[in-house]
């Protein structure tokens, strides 16, 4: 079996969204960036979590996940976002600039579908804040056909925390010690 995919989202994952009185997390950082098409009068605050970068390298250079961007930040991610947080150099899903006014104009997060092409029946473990009951229950479906699929879904407001990545390490074991026996 090919090594599974990590696919990893930002907004809601590695930037956490204002909570309701505006605060981000403390642990979260201000940065201004300026994303391709933006005017340079109109550059975009972002908030990041300098320890997030230490604590994803360890499993995007461990070997046993082909980690790839999916994300509406699309090359920026790989531009602005990876090199803030000194993540290594990987690939981004070039996914389409959708006219929707919905997340899940169908039920299910967006990205699904061109996900589910781009897979075909590579296992993959996708990190994003913004999946619903039926993105699960296609998980559970491309497992029992035996494409290995796990989803980690953060709180949007908190972002990723380092009990999802030891859930996503031992994920990742689980699956590279089943295939190798």
């Amino acid at each position: 079996m090919p090594l599974p995919y990590l696919l990893l989202d930002i907004d809601g994952v590695l930037i956490p969204f204002p909570a309701a009185d505006g605060s981000i997390p403390p642990t979260h950082i201000r940065h201004t960036v300026l994303p391709t098409g933006r005017h340079p009068d109109d550059p975009v605050p972002i908030w990041l979590d300098p320890s997030q970068g230490d604590i994803l390298t360890d499993l995007l250079t461990s070997g046993l996940v082909t980690p790839v961007w999916c994300t509406s930040w699309r090359k920026d991610a790989t531009t602005i976002i990876g090199p803030l947080l000194r993540l290594p150099d990987f690939p981004y899903l070039d996914l389409p600039r959708p006219q929707i006014t919905t997340s899940h104009p169908d039920g299910y997060l967006w990205k699904r579908d061109h996900v589910n092409v781009w897979l075909a029946e590579a296992p993959v473990l996708w990190i994003d804040d913004d999946f619903t009951c039926l993105d699960y229950a296609w998980a559970a479906e491309r497992t029992a056909r035996g494409t290995a699929t796990f989803l980690i879904q953060p709180d949007p407001y908190v972002g990723l925390q380092p009990h999802h990545l030891a859930e996503a390490a031992s994920w990742v074991y689980r699956v590279s010690t089943a295939d190798a026996a």
